[in-house]
């Protein structure tokens, strides 16, 4: 992809903010990161934004976007955004997929078919970090690309089994690509560059490691690997988040049957466990559950990039109208027609889709499915919301994907 193609998709990261689904409203509407640069900067603009929007829209210039992407090149970062060629194919048809990544390294190592996501506490066992790295080397020996969150513990024990055997693995960061974290591992990160390996985050270069960052980063985590295997989960570990996360885009989730059923540390391996996922004695059942389901992510399998037009497609006055409804946030519905939602006593630390949720389940226990048609919302993003919902201690799940509020 040229420069001429990415600074419109970074401009818009540039007005809506990195990870923005409103983004992909706008896309839906002009089809191209071009045309909507271009709407968006006519002042007869018929798309309703909201203040920071329009002030972002008005006062950042092209050129903006422009001379980040050289600066970016210039320094060793590389800049794709979704229409590229490169751009990986297990990440165009999520919730919200980056518009924009960066990387340092060899992206074109996700062009394989055989990935897979690896998973753990950062404080893991003696029994977990030898089975990820015996599973890990020998699953990279025959052909697949690890991919983990390059923390410490499970996840870096991962990546360097693949490295030491001169093999590529794919770091997904919650920062920008150029920041140091965690320090830790900082000597790590050129055995990996050296063997083929990269570096990959949404986050613009010099972005922080800041908290809220990393629920949006397992989102891509889960999506890159063909299959998910976890380690060692705890009750509270955000390996569950990348494995539900896994489970609601169609992935299978293996997870190592715990050293000992009565340790806190491999409560979440349990509970995964029961809720269904594959348990994992080797790299033979990692690859053979990949292979015998290739079919069903195939590219050819699935349905064109949200950002291409339908062909010989051209919206109607009629739905014209409804999409600019959704945009301008106007529903002919009534809020709730489903259940009557009353206050709730809940943490302040839950997020507002977080609040809604837990609202919504202030009169009984409700399908996933049913919370995410009466709150309107996606169900991989529900998933994610439930699961940090879970790990706060504010619902719990039941059987057959039915939830209710811990009171």
């Amino acid at each position: 992809m040229t420069v001429d193609d990415v600074k419109y998709w970074l401009w818009l990261n540039m007005v809506f903010g990195t990870g923005n689904h409103r983004i992909w409203e706008i896309i839906s509407l002009y089809r191209t990161a071009e045309n909507a640069y271009a709407a968006l900067t006519d002042r007869e603009s018929v798309v309703s934004l909201n203040e920071k929007e329009m002030k972002n829209a008005a006062e950042i210039p092209l050129s903006n976007a422009e001379s980040f992407v050289f600066s970016c090149k210039k320094r060793g970062i590389g800049v794709i955004a979704y229409t590229d060629p490169e751009y990986p194919k297990q990440l165009e048809h999520i919730y919200n997929p980056p518009s924009v990544l960066y990387y340092k390294g060899n992206i074109s190592c996700l062009q394989t078919k055989l990935t897979v996501t690896a998973v753990g506490t950062r404080k893991a066992t003696a029994y977990s970090l030898k089975a990820a790295k015996e599973i890990c080397s020998e699953l990279s020996a025959r052909g697949a690309v690890i991919i983990s969150g390059f923390a410490m513990g499970v996840d870096l024990a991962c990546s360097m089994a693949a490295a030491e055997i001169g093999r590529p693995t794919v770091c997904v960061m919650g920062c920008g690509v150029d920041v140091d974290y965690p320090k830790q591992n900082f000597a790590y990160r050129d055995p990996i560059l050296a063997a083929g390996g990269v570096f990959v985050s949404e986050f613009p270069p010099g972005t922080p490691p800041i908290s809220p960052n990393f629920p949006k980063r397992n989102r891509i985590l889960a999506a890159l690997g063909r299959a998910v295997v976890v380690f060692e989960a705890g009750t509270r570990s955000g390996s569950l988040i990348t494995a539900n996360l896994a489970a609601g885009q169609g992935r299978d989730v293996l997870c190592l049957p715990p050293a000992d059923i009565f340790s806190e540390a491999f409560v979440g391996n349990i509970k995964l466990l029961r809720d269904g996922a594959i348990p994992m004695y080797s790299a033979s059942d990692v690859i053979d559950c990949i292979t015998f389901r290739k079919k069903q992510y195939a590219p050819e399998a699935m349905p064109k990039r949200a950002a291409e037009p339908a062909a010989e497609k051209t919206l109607t006055a009629d739905e014209m109208t409804e999409m600019m409804k959704v945009l301008n946030g106007i529903s002919d519905e009534p809020p709730h027609t489903k259940h009557e939602i009353r206050k709730a006593q809940l943490p302040d630390n839950l997020s507002e889709q977080q609040r809604k949720i837990a609202e919504a389940l202030e009169n009984g226990p409700l399908h996933a499915d049913e919370l995410a048609s009466l709150l309107e919302i996606d169900t991989g993003e529900l998933m994610t919301e439930l699961t940090e919902l879970e790990i706060f201690g504010t619902v719990r799940s039941l059987p057959g994907k039915m939830y209710e509020l811990i009171r």
